[in-house]
């Protein structure tokens, strides 16, 4: 079986692997929606909406592993890639509004407790924590080689943990008496949405505006392209992202009076570096002359120039 042939296969079987995780978590949104209202449980309600974060986490990672392999267009020359990015946007900031509600409706239900169903909460969330546990631990080995289902893993285990919470504060309702249990374990699922919501937002909006990927200092760049031999600088550096997983890079590099088959290789070794370091495979590099010889009249003579800052606007 040839190496392309074996990660075609594998990436057939990761993709029904999140498909068929993706339809479960689905499902059961609408199961524990429909648990929480009937239980009156606002627990239940915010850890549905949590896991709203879940499957979408698990459809981008879906889509992201789909996307790979449609071909770019003459009209779309990065392919639709960003289209995942923008969903993210808009489930995130969606999933906030939706977690200022709970919060209101926590704070009601502090001041004026509501009977809840602990025994169906309790029910709810075991298979919550089955089905969320399940899944994580299918997607583990994956998760070692893709950072998009690695992140969706996350986000089932975060899940599985705040549904072992819900079944806690299910049996001190039914020990206690005390209803008060299920909106401060709501406003706590409320906070770990939040939280990751927020990192989605961030993370969208940065992509979405071209900034420099998370995890990459332009500063570090430049300095470790500078260092290369024969480089006497680096100017209108740009490191963006395609998606979170392929960032992208362009600058301009001033080299001395050097041959074209030294460029070659002044290339090839920038190009192995940047792929080595910062995962960056996707670049597009000019190179410049720092100086010129005497009798070339169609160059301006000039000095090499020191390392410049990075140009982070784009």
């Amino acid at each position: 079986m040839s190496h392309d042939h074996a990660k075609g296969f594998s990436e057939e079987r990761v993709g029904r692997k999140l498909a068929v995780s993706t339809a479960i978590t689905v499902v059961f949104i609408g199961i524990e929606l429909g648990a929480g209202i009937y239980a009156n449980s606002l627990a239940l309600i915010g850890d549905a909406l949590h896991n709203v974060t879940d499957a979408l986490a698990l459809l981008l990672a879906l889509f992201a592993l789909r996307v790979g392999r449609k071909a770019p267009t003459s009209t779309k020359t990065y392919g639709y890639q960003r289209a995942g990015i923008l969903a993210a946007f808009v489930n995130a900031a969606l999933l906030v509004a939706l977690t200022l509600y709970i919060f209101i409706e926590a704070w009601r239900r502090v001041r004026s407790p509501q009977p809840v169903d602990s025994f169906l909460m309790i029910v709810t969330s075991i298979v919550a924590l089955s089905m969320n546990g399940g899944i994580t631990l299918w997607l583990r080995p994956d998760g070692k080689h893709d950072l998009g289902i690695r992140s969706a893993m996350l986000h089932m285990l975060g899940d599985a943990l705040s549904s072992a919470g819900i079944i806690v504060g299910a049996i001190l309702i039914r020990i206690t008496g005390m209803t008060y249990f299920d909106p401060l374990i709501s406003v706590l699922i409320g906070l770990l949405i939040l939280w990751s919501s927020w990192g989605i937002l961030k993370e969208t909006v940065n992509l979405l505006l071209e900034g420099t990927p998370s995890g990459i200092d332009p500063e570090a760049v430049t300095r470790d392209l500078a260092a290369e031999p024969g480089i006497y600088g680096i100017h209108h550096l740009h490191i963006w992202a395609l998606t979170p997983s392929r960032p992208a890079l362009s600058c301009h590099i001033l080299l001395g009076d050097v041959s074209l088959k030294s460029t070659g290789e002044t290339l090839n070794r920038v190009s192995a570096m940047l792929a080595e370091r910062y995962r960056i495979e996707h670049t597009t590099i000019q190179f410049e002359h720092a100086g010129c010889p005497v009798d070339d009249p169609y160059c301006l003579e000039s000095e090499p120039m020191a390392l410049a800052e990075p140009d982070r606007n784009r």
